[in-house]
C-alpha cells in the first residue's frame, strides 16, 4: 500500500476513535497523531508535485 493511502486510513480511523472514546487524554492523543499524519501527508503530496 502506498505511503499516501496508508496515512489517509489512519488519519481516518485516529478521528473516528477519537470521537468514539470518552478517555480525553487517549483521544487528545488521537488527534494530534492525525494531526501528525496530515503534516507528513501534505508534505508527500507537495513532493510529488515538484
Amino acid at each position: 500500500m502506498p505511503r499516501i493511502e496508508y496515512l489517509k486510513q489512519q488519519i481516518a480511523r485516529a478521528e473516528r476513535l477519537a470521537k468514539a472514546i470518552l478517555d480525553r487524554q487517549a483521544a487528545e492523543r488521537l488527534q494530534a497523531f492525525a494531526a501528525e499524519c496530515r503534516t507528513e501527508l501534505s508534505e508527500l503530496t507537495v513532493k510529488r508535485a515538484a
